[in-house]
């Protein structure tokens, strides 16, 4: 896989695919409480902010792929910096200022994946150049000037 599009819709793929398992331990471990009335009850504006979190990565699958090359390297470091500083604060600040967080030791190691995995997004993009993206789409529609194979 060579091709910057692909890697950075793989990467996407794999950020939202540890967001989701991490929450659904989340959930484990609050229907699993014996008091449901201690589990952590989130106002509307919270829940509305983490949906647009989420979307974020997913909509980051499809633009990976579809986006040309300018518009595709921006948004993907803005989008991957984006939720790695939401992510790395909400996550490793608060325990380094000593307020408590009922952050599980299983979060704490997805937050980390992804906290690393947005932070390779933004890399990759960073480093992306639009002599690299020029030589994938040659490939990809095919140059007969060049002999590049078409696929």
């Amino acid at each position: 896989m060579h091709d910057t599009k692909e890697r950075l819709s793989l990467f996407w793929i794999f950020a939202l695919l540890n967001y989701l398992y991490a929450d659904v331990v989340a959930l484990f471990a609050i229907v699993g409480s014996p008091n449901l009335s201690d589990a952590p009850h989130l106002p509307p504006w919270a829940l509305l902010s983490s949906a647009v979190l989420m979307e974020i990565p997913i909509a980051m699958i499809v633009a990976c792929r579809l986006l040309p090359f300018k518009a595709n390297r921006l948004a993907n470091i803005i989008a991957g910096a984006i939720l790695t500083l939401i992510n790395g604060f909400l996550t490793f600040v608060p325990p380094l200022v000593g307020a408590r967080t009922p952050a599980l030791p299983e979060y704490l190691f997805f937050a980390t994946i992804e906290t690393v995995c947005t932070s390779v997004i933004v890399w990759q993009a960073w480093t992306w150049s639009a002599v690299e993206a020029a030589v994938s789409s040659e490939r990809i529609v095919g140059n007969p000037e060049t002999e590049l194979p078409i696929g």
